[in-house]
């Protein structure tokens, strides 16, 4: 179960979410959303970290492998954005891989490209 910390977290990094849908809406680059949202979590008050690097742990080594997340909340919350016409199981592994190599174990997936917000939002919890 998601701990109350974790659902204030996700509900801050989702409000500023759906504030920058409502303001841009639908059919834009994923890079666009990005640096909105980084806007609006900063307003927030949320501490994050952007493009923020995911070293693969392979036979007790760390490799570069050149994997980002797009941001890492408060070193506790991966999230991930896409705009595309329809999230698929690809984007759904992505994340949770992610996670897994991140030691985060909470992950919110947005798909900015659609109609209400609401609509692509996915959360994992590991």
């Amino acid at each position: 179960m998601v701990s109350l910390k974790f659902e204030e977290l996700t509900s801050r990094v989702i409000g500023c979410a759906i504030e920058v849908h409502r303001g841009l809406g639908p059919g834009l680059l994923e890079s666009s959303y990005e640096q909105c949202l980084a806007h609006e979590l900063t307003l927030a008050g949320v501490s994050f970290k952007v493009q923020e690097g995911i070293p693969v742990l392979y036979k007790g080594v760390k490799l570069d492998c050149g994997y980002r997340a797009d941001f890492l909340i408060e070193g506790a919350l991966l999230v991930e954005l896409k705009s595309v016409e329809q999230l698929i199981r690809v984007h759904e592994a992505q994340l949770l891989t992610y996670m897994r190599h991140a030691r985060v174990s909470v992950g919110l997936l947005l798909n900015f490209n659609v109609t209400v917000l609401k609509q692509g939002l996915k959360r994992y919890v590991l």
